[in-house]
């Protein structure tokens, strides 16, 4: 076996997380944004960023090193630029290069920013390229070469990685203004040659080898054997690496065998083990080498060495190499474990962030290379780890899983269908036509997270730090009320994360300090860790929310995070079935709605955002997931009284694949991304048949940009055409968090203003 550059350690990674040390990569990017530093000092950063990254590698013994896999904000949005697809309406802004690319992700106050999405089934959020039939492509390779230059100039050979054509096409959207018919994988043979002149000038450059990231062929075929065809065939070209994950290839893997390329990346953690049986029963990767995936990239958990050696030798044969990495790019997981001294040793000993996998994928390549005996003592130590947590009484509570056992499909439904509840909660609640509200959370200033902070540390009291969130709450309350809001939240401003805050209150789960991982752009979440059984031993947001209600004539929305989101963001248990997580999770959460309602709340919103992430990429593995999905969520919701009603919230996703399922949620009003989709949304719920109260976003909460009183007026009129007027409701579209109070102000106020012109 060798590796890409001749080391003889055969191991490598496909991408490694980008936010830098003490997340420096969100703290330079927000400078320059509120322009405290420079567009050269913001370069000096990524510099410093990149070569600590270079330089962890190195000293993992990985000399064979994935390069643009860095970014500012996003991948696709760094190939989009790459490719010379930028829209028109950015464009023509006439800003330079790096203003462009960050009005693409953020609009500016002329122009709204590109549509977000979710990377296949994960949390991390892609900006959606807009193509359409004129669409032409350019090549700009200044960014990819950049960042090979540097890693040569630290002695490493980098390997450049390039987000593939067929993937990029499948992740485009047809652009504004052009017939939806239209598809953007017409635009392939514009595009290929863009990709041949790159190859052409990697080549030039002296680069050995290129990595296409392909994802797409888990899930899509079409096109595939023309695009792999053509790229290696060139004359001229380094060699190819094509890099599949997050599933099995299954109908791809005959294309992959028989392409012309020198590599292939496959997945063989979790269901995509099955890749291993389709290879062995397809004859390998004959004259090819095979980049093995056995350290789970997405996960958090150590591997078990001893299984994953044997993997690797039972690949003996089936491709001319072995390559050893983990099943996907880290930027899935934190950056270090041992930064996590809060943590119970005895806890933090089972997990392995993205250096520790590092660490994995050295010790089996040893043991691949010199034989077993040459890493006997890491295995051992391992084995004693991983015996260690499977007899912790942590991770099994009798009563938890007797409460479970004990569920009836009676306890999965509402008593009476969704039109007789409407009446009853119209009576109760006597809302206005069109009725406004937010999502959920308001600003959190510097001041709010300064308050956590001392808290945390012990600087401030418990009575001091509920004061200061009362203090805050009753702002929030009374803003809202003098903005004219019909339906009115408590503002979260004691929550440091919609999962992470409930994840510190439920038994079960647990919270890291630095486990910070990149959900898009500037946006990093710490995901909790489930470690065992899960239950609520208290209430956890009654009394915020009878404290807000308090302040108020007006009906005030009790906050939870459903029980799909509350796994798909977090690290999740490998040792049980994610459904029986989910049931554990949902009869918590059904406790908490209970005691919301005993204390009179009318109105509770329990958010799914995650329902469409957690989709599994293969058609025929769906309906399995969707059924335990929304049932979990009904098991959350359905004991309350027909007069009580159920919102939830779901954001930027593609939800065309999972509307019958929404419908299954049985909620009473749905609020969902709009602004960014042009109300696309409202369409599609129309034409699905969902018969409940819809609240299309017409607020991009995610943009610096403040919706004017008649763009919000035009985005409920084209809602207004598939959605009626008694069923439809008026909000942004996600929570305000992230943004400051005077765009909230005239945002809303603008909002509200629409509405009210519309009744």
């Amino acid at each position: 076996m060798s590796s890409f550059s001749g080391n003889p350690l055969p191991a490598t990674v496909l991408g490694y997380p980008r936010i830098g040390r003490n997340r420096a990569m969100k703290k330079a990017i927000e400078a320059y944004w509120r322009g405290e530093l420079s567009a050269a000092n913001l370069q000096r950063t990524v510099v410093d960023e990149r070569r600590a990254v270079f330089e962890t590698l190195q000293s993992a013994g990985l000399t064979d090193v994935p390069c643009n896999d860095f970014s500012l904000y996003d991948q696709v949005l760094d190939t989009l630029v790459m490719v010379g697809a930028v829209p028109p309406r950015h464009r023509d802004l006439g800003l330079n290069a790096l203003d462009t690319y960050f009005a693409m992700a953020r609009g500016t106050a002329e122009v709204p920013p590109l549509e977000m999405t979710k990377w296949f089934d994960t949390n991390y959020h892609y900006l959606v390229p807009e193509l359409a039939p004129d669409t032409e492509f350019t090549l700009d390779l200044s960014k990819p070469l950049q960042e090979y230059r540097q890693a040569r100039s630290l002695g490493l050979e980098a390997r450049p990685v390039l987000l593939g054509p067929l993937t990029f096409l499948h992740l485009a959207k047809v652009a504004p203004g052009v017939a939806a018919d239209f598809d953007p994988l017409t635009l392939l043979e514009r595009l290929l040659p863009v990709y041949e002149q790159a190859l052409a000038q990697f080549a030039a450059e002296g680069v050995h080898w290129v990595q296409l990231d392909e994802p797409v062929l888990v899930s899509e075929q079409a096109q595939a054997e023309l695009v792999l065809r053509r790229l290696g065939s060139l004359p001229e070209r380094p060699k190819l690496l094509i890099a599949t994950y997050f599933g099995s290839v299954r109908e791809a893997l005959p294309i992959l065998r028989q392409a012309p390329v020198e590599a292939v990346a496959l997945d063989l953690t979790g269901p995509a083990e099955s890749n291993l049986r389709d290879l062995a029963g397809a004859g390998g990767l004959p004259g090819k080498r095979l980049v093995a995936g056995v350290i789970d990239g997405r996960n958090v958990w150590a591997a078990d060495l001893r299984a994953q050696l044997a993997r690797l030798a039972s690949l003996h044969g089936l491709a001319d190499e072995i390559v050893i990495a983990p099943s996907c790019s880290l930027l899935h997981v934190p950056l270090d474990v041992s930064l996590e001294t809060g943590l119970d040793p005895d806890v933090r000993c089972w997990f392995a962030f993205a250096r520790q996998k590092l660490d994995e994928v050295a010790v089996l390549a040893r043991g691949i290379s010199a034989g077993p005996q040459a890493i006997e003592a890491e295995l051992q130590r391992n084995q004693e780890i991983l015996a260690h947590r499977a007899a912790s009484p942590i991770t099994r509570d009798p009563a938890v899983r007797e409460r479970v056992a004990a569920v009836t499909p009676a306890d999965e439904h509402r008593a009476v269908s969704y039109p007789q509840r409407a009446r009853q909660q119209a009576e109760r609640l006597n809302l206005p036509s069109l009725p406004t509200t937010t999502i959920g959370s308001f600003p959190q200033t510097q001041a709010l997270r300064a308050a956590r902070g001392r808290f945390r540390r012990g600087e401030l009291g418990p009575d001091g730090y509920a004061e200061r969130m009362r203090t805050e709450v009753e702002h929030v309350i009374r803003l809202q009320e003098t903005l004219g809001l019909d339906v009115l939240v408590h503002g979260e401003p004691e929550r440091n994360d919609m999962v992470q805050y409930f994840a510190e209150q439920l038994t079960g789960f647990v919270a890291t300090q630095h486990g910070w991982v990149q959900s898009y752009g500037t946006r990093y979440v710490r995901p909790p860790v489930v470690i065992g059984d899960v239950s609520r031993p208290q209430p956890m947001t009654v009394e915020w929310t009878s404290f807000a209600q308090s302040l108020t004539d007006k009906p005030v929305k009790g906050m939870l995070t459903g029980p799909v989101t509350m796994l798909c963001w977090s690290f999740v248990r490998d040792d049980q079935p994610l459904e029986e997580t989910a049931q554990q999770v949902a009869l918590a959460l059904r406790d908490e709605v209970a005691d919301l309602e005993a204390a009179g709340t009318a109105v509770i919103q329990v958010d799914e955002p995650a329902l469409r992430e957690g989709l599994p990429l293969r058609a025929s593995d769906r309906p399995g997931y969707l059924r335990w999905a929304t049932a979990a969520f009904r098991l959350a919701t359905s004991g309350v009284r027909d007069n009580t009603q159920i919102h939830t919230h779901m954001c930027y996703a593609e939800f065309g694949e999972i509307l019958s399922a929404v419908i299954d949620l049985d909620t009473d009003v749905i609020s969902l991304e709009g602004a960014r989709s042009h109300m696309s949304i409202a369409a599609d719920l129309s034409a699905a048949g969902y018969p409940s109260g819809v609240g299309p976003g017409v607020y991009d909460i995610h943009s610096p940009r403040v919706p004017g009183r008649d763009e919000v007026t035009r985005m409920l009129r084209q809602a207004l055409e598939h959605v009626p007027a008694e069923r439809l409701w008026v909000n942004p579209d996600c929570g305000l968090k992230t943004r400051d109070e005077a765009e909230v102000k005239s945002s809303l106020a603008n909002l509200v203003a629409a509405a009210e012109s519309l009744r």
